[in-house]
Protein backbone atom coordinates (compact mmCIF):
# COMPACT_ATOMS: atom_id res chain seq x y z
CA UNK A 1 0.00 0.00 0.00
CA UNK A 2 1.33 3.47 -0.91
CA UNK A 3 2.28 5.80 1.91
CA UNK A 4 -0.52 8.14 2.87
CA UNK A 5 1.51 11.34 2.77
CA UNK A 6 4.77 12.48 1.25
CA UNK A 7 6.50 15.83 0.79
CA UNK A 8 8.49 15.98 -2.43
CA UNK A 9 9.72 19.55 -2.66
CA UNK A 10 10.08 22.81 -0.75
CA UNK A 11 10.78 26.20 -2.31
CA UNK A 12 11.18 29.80 -1.21
CA UNK A 13 10.90 32.84 -3.48
CA UNK A 14 9.46 36.36 -3.59
CA UNK A 15 8.25 36.42 -0.02
CA UNK A 16 6.58 33.01 0.06
CA UNK A 17 7.42 29.43 0.94
CA UNK A 18 5.85 26.44 -0.73
CA UNK A 19 5.66 22.81 0.32
CA UNK A 20 4.39 20.17 -2.12
CA UNK A 21 2.19 17.55 -0.43
CA UNK A 22 1.02 14.30 -2.01
CA UNK A 23 -1.67 12.20 -0.33
CA UNK A 24 -3.02 8.72 -1.06
CA UNK A 25 -6.81 8.48 -0.68
CA UNK A 26 -9.44 5.91 -1.66
CA UNK A 27 -11.04 6.37 -5.05
CA UNK A 28 -14.33 5.44 -3.39
CA UNK A 29 -14.74 6.73 0.16
CA UNK A 30 -18.00 4.82 0.32
CA UNK A 31 -21.41 6.28 1.17
CA UNK A 32 -21.47 9.44 3.23
CA UNK A 33 -22.31 7.56 6.40
CA UNK A 34 -19.12 5.51 5.98
CA UNK A 35 -16.83 8.50 6.43
CA UNK A 36 -18.85 11.49 7.66
CA UNK A 37 -18.27 12.19 11.34
CA UNK A 38 -15.29 9.86 11.44
CA UNK A 39 -12.59 12.15 10.03
CA UNK A 40 -12.41 10.31 6.75
CA UNK A 41 -11.30 6.78 5.95
CA UNK A 42 -7.92 5.41 4.94
CA UNK A 43 -7.51 3.32 1.85
CA UNK A 44 -7.89 -0.41 2.45
CA UNK A 45 -5.12 -2.64 1.06
CA UNK A 46 -6.22 -4.01 -2.29
CA UNK A 47 -8.77 -1.32 -3.10
CA UNK A 48 -8.17 1.37 -5.66
CA UNK A 49 -6.59 4.60 -4.50
CA UNK A 50 -5.73 7.89 -6.16
CA UNK A 51 -3.29 10.71 -5.46
CA UNK A 52 -4.39 14.13 -4.26
CA UNK A 53 -1.90 16.98 -4.47
CA UNK A 54 -1.92 20.14 -2.39
CA UNK A 55 0.58 22.99 -2.22
CA UNK A 56 1.15 24.75 1.07
CA UNK A 57 1.85 28.49 0.99
CA UNK A 58 3.23 30.55 3.87
CA UNK A 59 4.75 34.01 4.08
CA UNK A 60 8.44 34.54 4.76
CA UNK A 61 7.35 37.28 7.16
CA UNK A 62 7.06 34.31 9.52
CA UNK A 63 10.09 32.18 10.31
CA UNK A 64 9.83 28.61 9.11
CA UNK A 65 9.31 27.48 12.70
CA UNK A 66 6.58 30.03 13.38
CA UNK A 67 4.88 29.30 10.04
CA UNK A 68 4.66 25.62 10.95
CA UNK A 69 2.62 26.56 14.01
CA UNK A 70 0.05 28.67 12.15
CA UNK A 71 -3.50 27.31 11.77
CA UNK A 72 -4.50 25.93 8.38
CA UNK A 73 -6.75 27.54 5.80
CA UNK A 74 -7.95 25.20 3.06
CA UNK A 75 -8.80 26.89 -0.24
CA UNK A 76 -11.34 25.21 -2.50
CA UNK A 77 -11.30 26.75 -5.96
CA UNK A 78 -13.99 27.11 -8.56
CA UNK A 79 -14.88 24.50 -11.11
CA UNK A 80 -15.68 21.72 -11.44
CA UNK A 81 -12.47 20.60 -13.07
CA UNK A 82 -10.24 23.49 -12.01
CA UNK A 83 -6.87 22.84 -10.40
CA UNK A 84 -5.55 24.90 -7.49
CA UNK A 85 -4.05 28.29 -8.31
CA UNK A 86 -0.33 28.41 -9.06
CA UNK A 87 0.95 31.68 -7.62
CA UNK A 88 4.40 33.25 -7.75
CA UNK A 89 3.85 35.90 -5.08
CA UNK A 90 1.38 36.56 -2.31
CA UNK A 91 -1.28 39.06 -3.33
CA UNK A 92 -5.00 39.64 -2.90
CA UNK A 93 -6.76 37.31 -0.48
CA UNK A 94 -3.64 35.14 -0.12
CA UNK A 95 -1.59 38.09 1.08
CA UNK A 96 -4.22 38.82 3.72
CA UNK A 97 -4.62 35.17 4.73
CA UNK A 98 -0.89 34.47 4.96
CA UNK A 99 -0.59 36.88 7.87
CA UNK A 100 -2.43 34.42 10.11
CA UNK A 101 -2.69 31.10 8.25
CA UNK A 102 -0.86 28.34 6.47
CA UNK A 103 -2.73 28.11 3.15
CA UNK A 104 -3.36 24.68 1.64
CA UNK A 105 -4.18 24.99 -2.06
CA UNK A 106 -5.87 21.76 -3.13
CA UNK A 107 -5.84 20.28 -6.61
CA UNK A 108 -9.28 18.72 -6.41
CA UNK A 109 -9.26 15.07 -7.47
CA UNK A 110 -8.99 14.67 -11.23
CA UNK A 111 -7.22 18.00 -11.75
CA UNK A 112 -3.65 19.28 -11.79
CA UNK A 113 -1.41 16.72 -10.08
CA UNK A 114 -4.30 14.86 -8.41
CA UNK A 115 -4.58 11.77 -10.63
CA UNK A 116 -5.58 14.04 -13.52
CA UNK A 117 -8.35 13.09 -15.90
CA UNK A 118 -7.92 13.63 -19.62
CA UNK A 119 -9.42 11.56 -22.40
CA UNK A 120 -6.26 9.44 -22.69
CA UNK A 121 -6.26 8.54 -18.99
CA UNK A 122 -10.03 8.04 -18.84
CA UNK A 123 -9.88 5.66 -21.80
CA UNK A 124 -7.84 3.29 -19.63
CA UNK A 125 -10.94 2.68 -17.52
CA UNK A 126 -12.62 0.79 -20.35
CA UNK A 127 -15.94 1.49 -22.05
CA UNK A 128 -18.22 4.47 -21.44
CA UNK A 129 -20.13 2.70 -18.66
CA UNK A 130 -16.94 2.09 -16.69
CA UNK A 131 -15.80 5.64 -17.33
CA UNK A 132 -19.09 7.00 -15.99
CA UNK A 133 -18.79 4.81 -12.91
CA UNK A 134 -15.30 6.23 -12.32
CA UNK A 135 -16.31 9.86 -12.83
CA UNK A 136 -19.17 9.52 -10.35
CA UNK A 137 -16.43 9.64 -7.68
CA UNK A 138 -15.29 13.16 -8.60
CA UNK A 139 -18.05 15.32 -7.16
CA UNK A 140 -18.15 17.53 -4.07
CA UNK A 141 -18.84 14.68 -1.64
CA UNK A 142 -15.63 12.89 -2.65
CA UNK A 143 -13.64 16.15 -2.65
CA UNK A 144 -14.79 16.84 0.91
CA UNK A 145 -13.98 13.28 2.00
CA UNK A 146 -10.47 13.80 0.59
CA UNK A 147 -10.10 17.10 2.45
CA UNK A 148 -11.21 15.67 5.76
CA UNK A 149 -8.87 12.70 5.41
CA UNK A 150 -6.02 15.09 4.56
CA UNK A 151 -6.77 17.19 7.63
CA UNK A 152 -6.45 14.14 9.80
CA UNK A 153 -3.24 13.01 8.11
CA UNK A 154 -1.74 16.45 8.74
CA UNK A 155 -2.80 16.28 12.37
CA UNK A 156 -4.59 19.60 11.96
CA UNK A 157 -7.17 21.04 14.30
CA UNK A 158 -10.50 22.01 12.71
CA UNK A 159 -9.52 24.37 9.95
CA UNK A 160 -10.83 27.40 8.11
CA UNK A 161 -12.18 26.78 4.62
CA UNK A 162 -12.43 29.42 1.90
CA UNK A 163 -14.57 28.32 -1.05
CA UNK A 164 -14.86 30.29 -4.29
CA UNK A 165 -17.76 29.48 -6.65
CA UNK A 166 -17.89 25.66 -6.90
CA UNK A 167 -15.51 25.67 -3.93
CA UNK A 168 -18.37 27.24 -1.97
CA UNK A 169 -20.62 24.38 -3.05
CA UNK A 170 -18.01 22.00 -1.63
CA UNK A 171 -17.87 24.03 1.60
CA UNK A 172 -21.63 23.53 2.04
CA UNK A 173 -21.13 19.80 1.53
CA UNK A 174 -18.37 19.93 4.18
CA UNK A 175 -20.75 21.68 6.59
CA UNK A 176 -23.36 19.02 5.87
CA UNK A 177 -21.30 15.91 6.48
CA UNK A 178 -18.12 16.74 8.41
CA UNK A 179 -18.65 19.99 10.34
CA UNK A 180 -16.42 18.71 13.13
CA UNK A 181 -13.49 19.35 10.78
CA UNK A 182 -14.30 23.04 10.43
CA UNK A 183 -13.48 26.01 12.62
CA UNK A 184 -15.15 28.50 10.28
CA UNK A 185 -16.15 28.81 6.64
CA UNK A 186 -15.86 31.69 4.16
CA UNK A 187 -17.70 31.51 0.83
CA UNK A 188 -17.42 33.84 -2.16
CA UNK A 189 -19.96 33.60 -4.98
CA UNK A 190 -20.75 30.00 -4.07
CA UNK A 191 -23.99 29.48 -2.16
CA UNK A 192 -25.41 26.52 -4.05
CA UNK A 193 -29.12 25.69 -4.16
CA UNK A 194 -29.63 22.91 -1.64
CA UNK A 195 -32.61 21.26 -3.29
CA UNK A 196 -34.48 21.09 -6.54
CA UNK A 197 -33.62 20.16 -10.11
CA UNK A 198 -30.92 21.83 -12.17
CA UNK A 199 -33.61 23.49 -14.29
CA UNK A 200 -34.35 26.06 -11.60
CA UNK A 201 -30.69 27.09 -11.63
CA UNK A 202 -30.67 27.68 -15.37
CA UNK A 203 -33.99 29.52 -15.44
CA UNK A 204 -32.53 31.95 -12.93
CA UNK A 205 -29.13 32.30 -14.59
CA UNK A 206 -30.50 32.70 -18.12
CA UNK A 207 -32.44 35.70 -16.82
CA UNK A 208 -29.30 37.07 -15.16
CA UNK A 209 -27.24 36.62 -18.32
CA UNK A 210 -29.91 38.34 -20.43
CA UNK A 211 -29.88 41.31 -18.05
CA UNK A 212 -26.09 41.43 -18.17
CA UNK A 213 -26.18 41.45 -22.00
CA UNK A 214 -28.54 44.43 -21.86
CA UNK A 215 -26.25 46.22 -19.41
CA UNK A 216 -23.24 45.56 -21.62
CA UNK A 217 -24.94 46.84 -24.78
CA UNK A 218 -25.96 50.00 -22.92
CA UNK A 219 -22.27 50.65 -22.26
CA UNK A 220 -21.08 49.60 -25.72
CA UNK A 221 -24.03 50.03 -28.13
CA UNK A 222 -21.74 49.60 -31.15
CA UNK A 223 -21.03 46.05 -30.04
CA UNK A 224 -24.66 44.98 -30.54
CA UNK A 225 -24.19 45.23 -34.30
CA UNK A 226 -20.69 43.73 -34.14
CA UNK A 227 -21.86 40.59 -32.41
CA UNK A 228 -24.78 40.14 -34.79
CA UNK A 229 -22.44 40.65 -37.76
CA UNK A 230 -19.97 38.06 -36.43
CA UNK A 231 -22.78 35.56 -35.84
CA UNK A 232 -24.21 36.04 -39.34
CA UNK A 233 -20.73 35.79 -40.86
CA UNK A 234 -20.02 32.52 -39.04
CA UNK A 235 -23.32 31.07 -40.22
CA UNK A 236 -22.58 31.95 -43.87
CA UNK A 237 -18.80 31.77 -44.13
CA UNK A 238 -16.77 28.95 -42.55
CA UNK A 239 -14.03 30.20 -40.24
CA UNK A 240 -11.58 27.85 -38.60
CA UNK A 241 -9.51 28.13 -35.47
CA UNK A 242 -5.79 27.45 -35.58
CA UNK A 243 -6.44 23.95 -34.22
CA UNK A 244 -8.51 23.20 -37.32
CA UNK A 245 -12.06 23.03 -36.01
CA UNK A 246 -14.78 25.31 -37.29
CA UNK A 247 -15.89 28.24 -35.17
CA UNK A 248 -19.67 28.01 -35.22
CA UNK A 249 -22.06 30.83 -34.23
CA UNK A 250 -23.08 29.03 -31.05
CA UNK A 251 -19.48 28.42 -30.00
CA UNK A 252 -18.73 32.09 -30.50
CA UNK A 253 -21.56 32.92 -28.08
CA UNK A 254 -19.40 31.36 -25.36
CA UNK A 255 -17.33 34.56 -25.23
CA UNK A 256 -20.16 35.71 -22.97
CA UNK A 257 -18.01 34.30 -20.17
CA UNK A 258 -16.53 37.82 -20.10
CA UNK A 259 -19.87 39.11 -18.83
CA UNK A 260 -19.35 37.45 -15.45
CA UNK A 261 -16.49 39.71 -14.45
CA UNK A 262 -15.89 43.21 -13.19
CA UNK A 263 -13.00 44.16 -15.45
CA UNK A 264 -13.23 41.29 -17.92
CA UNK A 265 -16.53 42.66 -19.19
CA UNK A 266 -14.69 45.64 -20.68
CA UNK A 267 -12.11 43.30 -22.20
CA UNK A 268 -14.96 41.88 -24.30
CA UNK A 269 -15.22 45.22 -26.07
CA UNK A 270 -11.54 45.15 -26.94
CA UNK A 271 -11.90 41.62 -28.27
CA UNK A 272 -14.72 42.63 -30.60
CA UNK A 273 -13.41 45.93 -31.93
CA UNK A 274 -10.96 44.45 -34.44
CA UNK A 275 -12.70 41.18 -35.25
CA UNK A 276 -12.71 41.69 -39.03
CA UNK A 277 -9.93 42.20 -41.51
CA UNK A 278 -10.26 42.97 -45.23
CA UNK A 279 -8.91 40.28 -47.57
CA UNK A 280 -8.84 39.68 -51.30
CA UNK A 281 -12.06 37.71 -50.97
CA UNK A 282 -13.80 40.17 -48.70
CA UNK A 283 -14.05 40.63 -44.93
CA UNK A 284 -12.88 37.70 -42.80
CA UNK A 285 -12.27 37.22 -39.11
CA UNK A 286 -8.68 38.05 -38.27
CA UNK A 287 -6.24 35.41 -37.08
CA UNK A 288 -5.56 37.48 -33.96
CA UNK A 289 -9.26 37.52 -33.13
CA UNK A 290 -9.69 33.81 -33.81
CA UNK A 291 -6.77 32.94 -31.56
CA UNK A 292 -8.23 34.95 -28.69
CA UNK A 293 -11.61 33.28 -29.21
CA UNK A 294 -10.01 29.82 -29.33
CA UNK A 295 -8.72 30.25 -25.78
CA UNK A 296 -12.27 31.10 -24.64
CA UNK A 297 -14.27 28.37 -26.37
CA UNK A 298 -12.00 25.34 -26.05
CA UNK A 299 -12.26 22.99 -23.06
CA UNK A 300 -8.94 21.31 -23.82
CA UNK A 301 -7.44 22.62 -20.58
CA UNK A 302 -10.29 21.56 -18.28
CA UNK A 303 -12.60 18.98 -19.89
CA UNK A 304 -14.07 17.99 -16.52
CA UNK A 305 -15.73 21.40 -16.33
CA UNK A 306 -18.02 20.38 -19.18
CA UNK A 307 -18.28 16.67 -18.38
CA UNK A 308 -19.27 17.09 -14.73
CA UNK A 309 -20.86 20.52 -14.85
CA UNK A 310 -24.55 19.70 -14.47
CA UNK A 311 -23.85 16.87 -12.02
CA UNK A 312 -22.86 19.43 -9.38
CA UNK A 313 -26.61 20.10 -9.00
CA UNK A 314 -27.76 16.47 -9.17
CA UNK A 315 -29.23 14.75 -6.12
CA UNK A 316 -31.38 11.70 -6.74
CA UNK A 317 -32.37 12.58 -10.30
CA UNK A 318 -30.92 12.90 -13.78
CA UNK A 319 -30.11 16.34 -15.18
CA UNK A 320 -30.86 15.30 -18.79
CA UNK A 321 -29.03 18.33 -20.22
CA UNK A 322 -31.06 20.76 -18.14
CA UNK A 323 -29.56 23.95 -19.60
CA UNK A 324 -30.24 22.76 -23.15
CA UNK A 325 -33.86 22.05 -22.33
CA UNK A 326 -34.37 25.34 -20.50
CA UNK A 327 -32.83 27.24 -23.41
CA UNK A 328 -36.04 26.62 -25.34
CA UNK A 329 -37.75 29.05 -22.95
CA UNK A 330 -35.28 31.82 -23.87
CA UNK A 331 -35.26 32.16 -27.68
CA UNK A 332 -33.18 35.34 -27.47
CA UNK A 333 -30.19 33.08 -26.85
CA UNK A 334 -30.73 31.03 -29.99
CA UNK A 335 -27.92 31.63 -32.49
CA UNK A 336 -30.58 32.22 -35.15
CA UNK A 337 -32.28 35.04 -33.19
CA UNK A 338 -32.44 38.46 -34.87
CA UNK A 339 -30.03 39.87 -32.29
CA UNK A 340 -28.63 36.82 -30.48
CA UNK A 341 -27.36 37.21 -26.93
CA UNK A 342 -24.09 35.88 -25.57
CA UNK A 343 -24.31 32.93 -23.20
CA UNK A 344 -22.87 32.19 -19.78
CA UNK A 345 -21.40 29.01 -18.31
CA UNK A 346 -24.18 26.66 -19.42
CA UNK A 347 -23.09 23.36 -20.97
CA UNK A 348 -24.94 21.88 -23.95
CA UNK A 349 -24.73 18.45 -25.62
CA UNK A 350 -23.37 19.94 -28.84
CA UNK A 351 -20.19 20.92 -26.97
CA UNK A 352 -19.25 17.26 -27.21
CA UNK A 353 -19.65 17.33 -30.98
CA UNK A 354 -18.12 20.66 -31.91
CA UNK A 355 -15.17 20.88 -29.50
CA UNK A 356 -12.49 18.36 -30.50
CA UNK A 357 -11.23 18.29 -26.91
CA UNK A 358 -14.63 17.05 -25.76
CA UNK A 359 -15.53 14.66 -28.57
CA UNK A 360 -13.88 11.66 -26.83
CA UNK A 361 -16.00 12.39 -23.76
CA UNK A 362 -19.33 12.41 -25.63
CA UNK A 363 -20.47 8.86 -24.72
CA UNK A 364 -19.66 9.22 -21.03
CA UNK A 365 -21.19 12.70 -20.90
CA UNK A 366 -24.45 11.26 -22.21
CA UNK A 367 -24.39 8.55 -19.55
CA UNK A 368 -23.76 11.06 -16.77
CA UNK A 369 -26.60 13.27 -18.04
CA UNK A 370 -28.99 10.32 -17.77
CA UNK A 371 -27.68 9.05 -14.40
CA UNK A 372 -30.52 9.22 -11.87
CA UNK A 373 -29.04 7.63 -8.76
CA UNK A 374 -26.77 10.44 -7.64
CA UNK A 375 -26.25 10.55 -3.90
CA UNK A 376 -26.93 13.55 -1.65
CA UNK A 377 -24.63 16.57 -1.66
CA UNK A 378 -26.20 18.37 1.29
CA UNK A 379 -27.94 17.51 4.55
CA UNK A 380 -30.57 20.21 4.99
CA UNK A 381 -31.42 19.14 8.54
CA UNK A 382 -27.77 19.30 9.56
CA UNK A 383 -27.40 22.72 7.93
CA UNK A 384 -30.52 23.97 9.73
CA UNK A 385 -28.83 23.23 13.06
CA UNK A 386 -25.33 24.31 12.00
CA UNK A 387 -22.99 25.64 14.71
CA UNK A 388 -19.93 26.43 12.56
CA UNK A 389 -19.48 30.18 11.91
CA UNK A 390 -20.10 30.88 8.21
CA UNK A 391 -19.93 34.08 6.18
CA UNK A 392 -20.65 34.41 2.46
CA UNK A 393 -20.18 37.13 -0.13
CA UNK A 394 -23.31 37.13 -2.29
CA UNK A 395 -23.03 39.17 -5.48
CA UNK A 396 -26.29 40.88 -6.41
CA UNK A 397 -25.82 40.53 -10.18
CA UNK A 398 -23.86 37.26 -10.34
CA UNK A 399 -24.67 35.53 -13.64
CA UNK A 400 -23.30 32.16 -12.52
CA UNK A 401 -24.66 31.74 -8.98
CA UNK A 402 -28.03 33.42 -8.77
CA UNK A 403 -28.58 35.94 -5.97
CA UNK A 404 -32.12 34.82 -5.13
CA UNK A 405 -31.15 31.15 -4.94
CA UNK A 406 -28.11 32.10 -2.86
CA UNK A 407 -30.26 33.96 -0.35
CA UNK A 408 -32.60 30.98 -0.16
CA UNK A 409 -29.60 28.86 0.83
CA UNK A 410 -28.32 31.50 3.26
CA UNK A 411 -31.62 31.39 5.13
CA UNK A 412 -31.43 27.57 5.33
CA UNK A 413 -28.01 27.45 7.03
CA UNK A 414 -28.22 28.34 10.69
CA UNK A 415 -25.93 31.22 11.62
CA UNK A 416 -24.75 31.94 8.07
CA UNK A 417 -24.03 35.66 7.67
CA UNK A 418 -24.46 36.86 4.09
CA UNK A 419 -22.76 40.00 2.84
CA UNK A 420 -24.77 41.10 -0.19
CA UNK A 421 -23.08 43.55 -2.54
CA UNK A 422 -23.50 44.92 -6.06
CA UNK A 423 -19.90 46.14 -6.15
CA UNK A 424 -18.58 42.87 -7.56
CA UNK A 425 -19.46 40.11 -9.95
CA UNK A 426 -18.55 36.44 -9.83
CA UNK A 427 -14.82 37.13 -9.94
CA UNK A 428 -14.93 39.58 -7.03
CA UNK A 429 -12.22 37.70 -5.16
CA UNK A 430 -9.88 38.49 -8.03
CA UNK A 431 -10.89 42.15 -8.04
CA UNK A 432 -10.48 42.87 -4.32
CA UNK A 433 -9.57 39.59 -2.71
CA UNK A 434 -7.85 41.17 0.25
CA UNK A 435 -10.81 43.36 1.13
CA UNK A 436 -13.39 40.59 0.65
CA UNK A 437 -11.35 38.11 2.69
CA UNK A 438 -10.92 40.54 5.58
CA UNK A 439 -14.59 41.41 5.57
CA UNK A 440 -15.73 37.79 5.69
CA UNK A 441 -13.15 36.82 8.29
CA UNK A 442 -14.34 39.73 10.42
CA UNK A 443 -17.89 38.40 10.25
CA UNK A 444 -16.95 34.94 11.55
CA UNK A 445 -14.35 36.29 14.00
CA UNK A 446 -15.58 39.65 15.28
CA UNK A 447 -12.75 41.81 16.49
CA UNK A 448 -10.09 39.95 14.50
Amino acid sequence: MAELHSIRARHEFRGLRTVEHFFTVPLDHGPVEAWAGHNGREAIPGEESITVFAREYTSTEHSAEDAARLPWLLYLQGGPGGRGNRVTSLSGWMKAAAKDFRILMLDQRGTGLSTPIEFQSLARRGDAERQAEYLAHFRADSIVADAEMIRRILGAEPWTVLGQSFGGFCALTYLSFAPEGLRDVLITGGLAPLQGPAERVYRATFRRVAARNAEYFAWYPEDRGRITRIMRHLADQPEHLASGERLTPERFQMVGSFLGGNTRVDALHYLLEDAFIETATGPRLSEAFLEQVRSLVSRAGNPLYAVLHESIYAQGEATKWAAWRVLEEYPEFESSADEPLLTGEMVYPWYFVQDPALVPFQPVAELLASKADWGPLYDTQRLATNTVPVAAAVYQDDIYVDHALSMETASAVRGLQPWVTDAFHHDGIGEDGEGIFRRLLGLVRPGS
